[in-house]
């Protein structure tokens, strides 16, 4: 049985006349009654008394009128579902984050995003860089939000979304803690706290960077995967660190962040959305318009191999 058919039949059984009904349905009469006595053969019951003024539903036809309007209704929610998740308004969205996301970009982000398409079901997934990368690069994730710089090999579409500088962080009662500014030199001489270069291979590469700019070396005391636990293991008395100066926003016991003069420009530190060039998610579409919209600069998209020292 076609909806077409459904359409007329309900016509008809809601104005009990072929004329009104077919006026309805932008059709000629004579066919209408054609296409009834049709679908009555292929119910094999009568649906209509006909009558001198019109007709009356039978027992049949009032049974199947509740059922029709309700395959109706059914079939126009699927339509509109269907064109919905075409869009981007509906379905699941799987968003994949480093730590450092969480300090602005994805509190401002996802709110908005929620409220724009509360029919997206979110899937949020906390990982390191590395990992990350490779559940976007196998479809277990629809989207990344990474550190950039990737220092890895991948065809993926990266897109930045938020730029952002080192700064330095150290127990509050250190001895430079009352500098309102620090320089490399300062860190230098102080057990240091890095990033794991097999797990955050980019922000370890960073790091290296600025002091192997400044003519230093770090003397590396703890390695570690997340800027909070770097954080941690400083509040800990571990260690100074450079962390991206963003994570100063979230309150700290017992450490203080400072700025760090002499920081060459391509230390910059960034996050990046990393997507896969042949995703067929609308939603991923939804996602990225907003978050390139929130980005503090002109985003530039990269594919191919990434460097984590040179751009």
């Amino acid at each position: 049985m076609e909806l077409r058919q459904l359409h007329q039949f309900v016509a008809v059984a809601e104005t009990l006349n072929f004329r009104r009904a077919a006026e309805r349905l932008h059709m000629a009469q004579p066919p209408l009654s054609v296409a009834i006595r049709k679908l009555e053969e292929e119910v094999g019951a009568r649906l209509f008394e006909r009558q001198a003024r019109g007709v009356a539903l039978t027992a049949a036809g009032t049974a199947a009128l509740a059922l029709a309007r309700r395959c109706l209704n059914d079939a126009h929610a699927l339509r509109e579902v269907a064109l919905a998740a075409a869009g981007g308004e509906r379905g699941i969205l799987r968003v994949g984050f480093v730590g450092s996301a969480t300090y602005a970009l994805l509190p401002t982000l996802l709110p908005t995003f929620r409220a724009r398409f509360p029919h997206v079901e979110l899937i949020l997934r906390e990982s390191a860089n590395q990992e990350l990368l490779a559940m976007v690069q196998s479809g277990e994730l629809d989207l990344g939000l990474v550190r950039y710089p990737t220092g890895a090999q991948s065809g993926l579409r990266f897109e930045v979304v938020e730029s952002d500088v080192f700064c330095a962080v150290l127990p509050a009662r250190h001895a430079l803690a009352g500098k309102r500014r620090l320089t490399l030199s300062d860190l230098a001489n102080e057990p240091f706290v890095d990033y794991a270069s097999t797990r955050v291979p980019g922000l370890h590469a960073m790091v290296m960077l600025v002091f192997q700019h400044a003519g230093l070396m770090p003397q590396v005391a703890q390695e570690a995967t997340q800027v909070q636990t770097v954080i941690s293991l400083v509040q800990s008395g571990m260690g100074v660190a450079l962390v991206p100066s963003v994570s100063a926003r979230l309150a700290a016991r017992d450490v203080v962040f400072r700025p760090v003069q002499g920081l060459p420009p391509s230390s910059a530190i960034e996050l990046a959305m990393a997507t896969r060039l042949d995703d067929l998610n609308p939603s991923v579409q939804r996602f990225r318009e907003l978050a390139l919209a929130r980005s503090l600069k002109r985003p530039r998209a990269v594919v191919g191999r990434q460097s984590a020292v040179h751009r």
